[in-house]
């Protein structure tokens, strides 16, 4: 009888060492990869698939936007002259009215409101090519805007076939990133890439 319970005894020992090994092993194997591995946490080596670009130095660096942007500054230029020559030139008939009208110079009062009428329908008629050249300017701008998007987004698609970037972001100054590591600025890659492929039109 006590031979019978040494017997059972020493299965139940070796049962609850089994027990604990089998425990004890199997949490290691269940264990979570990134703890179990001290390479598998480490980031050092590794980025994620996503850049971003600094408008701001793009666009002052891109060819074609400066090109853009001195024609655009060009033809402001012209209107604004073309507007100076036609206010001094309207200014001097107006002095020279008030002068006439002054020393009695006029044939008659009928002469004097002709010319009267006249110079207040040249200063109605500069008013208006005021607001014309505003709104030219302003869709020529719109244009020009538009023009330079949409070569950036062509130009955007095929320098990221190879790269293979998930998400490329556009930030000025710091709008929309107030960090990021400089592994992730493309800014100059792309500037570069973008003026490999600009010809300028003659």
């Amino acid at each position: 009888m006590k031979n019978s319970n040494y017997i059972i005894n020493g299965i139940l020992a070796v049962a609850i060492i089994v027990l604990f090994i089998l425990f004890f092993t199997g949490r290691k194997t269940n264990m979570n990869p990134l703890e179990s591995s001290g390479t598998a946490s480490d980031s050092t080596g590794y980025h994620l698939p996503i850049a971003y670009i600094r408008t701001d130095s793009l666009l002052a660096n891109y060819k074609f936007s400066n090109d853009l942007n001195e024609a655009g500054i060009r033809k402001i230029e012209d209107k604004r002259l073309t507007i100076k020559q036609r206010d001094d030139k309207l200014k001097k008939e107006v002095t020279d009215f008030y002068q006439k009208a002054q020393m009695n110079a006029f044939i008659s009062q009928d002469r004097q409101m002709q010319e009267q009428n006249r110079l207040a329908a040249q200063q109605q008629e500069l008013e208006n090519y005021v607001k014309q050249a505003e709104q030219e300017i302003s869709i020529e701008q719109s244009k020009m805007i538009q023009q330079l998007q949409d070569t950036v987004a062509v130009a955007l698609k095929a320098f990221n076939t190879p790269k293979k970037y998930q998400i490329i972001l556009s930030n000025a100054g710091t709008d929309n990133i107030l960090y990021a590591d400089d592994i992730y600025d493309i800014t100059k890659e792309f500037t570069d890439f973008l003026n490999a492929r600009y010809v300028p039109s003659k």
